[in-house]
């Protein structure tokens, strides 16, 4: 007979101000906002006593701050909560058998079997002691037999509390909620679906499978499934990235040429180094760019495998060159880099310039040794910061956006 599964869920508690507040204590019980600070950012996150006033996540912050004028605005620092996060993930990595580290601040964990040594419910409660008693943050979790009815008990569960669903009673405990709580519904597909008239998951639950495939396709099946607790997706440790990405949102809208060309360089190079260091190609290139009226445009361009920059920047200006309208400010712009494989660069005999290919390599060695921004070009040097994350040690990426002038 094939084991009762036993997934459960962890989120840290608004894990950005628990930490702030774990470093200075004036902050507890005060309305706390995260994110960027000027009047084009948005807030990354948010205490409970600034929820109270409507605000949420992604909410921009000059919206944020009209709502409650008193509420502490901080930037955030993604170097220390990773550092919390890595703490969270050594308790979990030291007590479970397997786990899958989601995003900073959660993670999914299979104690399938371990009933039958120490009970899954009351591992899962001590480990949640554990994680609060060594760290200091609050944490929540959820437990049932399946990835998603867990991670939407533990939305239920929080704040810093937990909710155990037992196998059989995932439909009545999933009816009554907002179909909202879905993981994969958006704001567009939740849109879809009150327009269907469905606000509550029981509705899914009476609606035929095929009606649903009907209506929105292959994602219609996937949240009637999810709607009825049906989810057979496992724990997987570690994921392997298919793309790479970086965006640039500007405080200030603008037409400086010098200044776009100069941080598209930036990320071209900082995302192209990331590849030879994770021993990365990419097949395809693609460029974003946002202008102030929020029309956004992108383009892509299939290229043969490479990591070099040599390669890759002359395409990744190009695509700039034809997308952009000097009649109009640009918001934000973005590099990406799909269908990635592993290997290193594979010399071509009559386009690849020797020097070239050594000049790389030594910038790479410095780069490692005294680290990514040590070496640049100097047409990137208007970029004064670029995200320095490594896209391949198997970590989620840092969720605050990367806003610069």
């Amino acid at each position: 007979m094939p084991k009762e599964r036993a997934i459960v869920h962890m989120d840290l508690d608004t894990f950005f101000v628990s930490c702030e507040r774990l470093l200075d204590s004036r902050l507890d019980n005060k309305p706390i906002l995260i994110g960027g600070v000027s009047d084009r950012g948005v807030v990354a996150s948010c205490s409970y006593e600034a929820r109270k006033f409507g605000i949420h996540s992604a909410m921009p912050m000059r919206m944020a701050k009209q709502l409650c004028p008193e509420a502490i605005v901080l930037r955030g620092n993604a170097a220390t909560y990773s550092k919390f996060s890595n703490l969270v993930t050594d308790v979990i990595k030291d007590s479970v058998p397997l786990y899958e580290k989601s995003s900073v601040d959660e993670f999914y964990i299979d104690l399938t079997g371990m009933d039958k040594f120490f009970g899954c419910h009351q591992m899962a409660i001590e480990l949640r002691e554990k994680i609060m008693n060594e760290t200091g943050l609050p944490i929540s979790f959820g437990l049932s037999i399946n990835k998603t009815v867990s991670k939407i008990a533990t939305g239920e569960a929080k704040p810093n509390n937990q909710i155990r669903i037992y196998k059989g009673t995932e439909k009545p405990f999933l009816a009554p909620l907002s179909v909202r709580k879905i993981p994969m519904v958006g704001e567009v597909t939740y849109k879809s679906l009150c327009d269907l008239g469905i606000k509550k998951i029981v509705t899914v639950q009476q609606m035929p499978m095929q009606l649903m495939h009907k209506v929105l396709g292959k994602n219609g099946l996937t949240i009637w499934k999810k709607a009825n607790g049906i989810d057979n997706s496992p724990v997987i440790q570690y994921h392997e990235r298919k793309s790479i990405s970086t965006e640039r949102t500007f405080d200030k809208d603008t037409t400086d040429i010098k200044k776009l060309k100069s941080i598209i360089v930036a990320m071209s190079e900082n995302l192209a180094y990331q590849l030879r260091r994770g021993n990365k190609l990419t097949a395809c290139i693609t460029f974003k760019i946002r202008y102030s009226d929020f029309q956004t445009y992108t383009q892509q361009q299939r290229i043969p495998y490479s990591s070099l920059d040599s390669s890759i920047l002359p395409v990744v200006l190009n695509l700039y060159e034809k997308l952009y309208n000097r009649r109009l400010l640009v918001r934000l712009i973005g590099v990406r880099f799909s269908h990635l494989v592993e290997g290193g660069h594979q010399i071509n005999l009559f386009e690849d310039n020797e020097k070239q290919i050594r000049l790389s390599l030594a910038i790479d060695k410095m780069r490692e040794r005294y680290g990514d921004r040590s070496v640049i070009s100097a047409a990137g040097m208007e970029a004064k910061s670029i995200s320095r994350w490594n896209p391949f040690s198997g970590e989620p990426p840092p969720l605050l956006p990367n806003r610069r002038r």
